[in-house]
């Protein structure tokens, strides 16, 4: 999804869900200022991107894997007893939050490499991250709909 396509690309709708308040959260998390915690949100959904994209690319069990957790975010979202850990819980994530965990791990490690952070303190933040990418892709999928 490109800006050519009328859509933002999805870093971007990450950090507007974000706003300003969890962004300082991420950098306090991170152990840096908002300017390198935008950059840890930026790397770390160009990451999980390419690793989707990869997995797909796996073959066919990796691109059923890949489409049956995309599929799950254009499903309406569970009520009441149902959704567990609240808007984008990694519980309710099903899953593409648990593909996205898998795929988190060497993300951490990527993204602590380059920037310097701690792995402790990426993980964490890419903890934080996952159930935001969650809600984008589901509202993503929403408006589709």
């Amino acid at each position: 999804m490109t800006e050519e396509s009328g859509e933002k690309p999805l870093a971007r709708d990450v950090l507007d869900e974000l706003g300003d308040d969890r962004l300082q959260e991420l950098a306090g998390l991170l152990g840096t200022d908002a300017s390198g915690a935008h950059k840890v949100v930026d790397d770390t959904v160009s990451a999980l991107s390419g690793g989707l994209r990869e997995r797909a690319g796996e073959g066919p069990d990796g691109a059923a894997e890949v489409q049956e957790a995309l599929a799950e975010t254009e499903q309406p979202p569970l009520q009441g007893a149902f959704t567990l850990g609240g808007l984008g819980g990694l519980a309710s994530g099903g899953l593409l939050a648990g593909l996205l965990s898998k795929l988190s791990r060497p993300v951490a490690g990527a993204i602590s490499k380059k920037t310097g952070l701690p792995v402790a303190n990426v993980t964490r933040g890419i903890e934080l991250l996952i159930p935001v990418i969650l809600t984008v892709l589901t509202k993503r999928a929403a408006r589709k709909r």
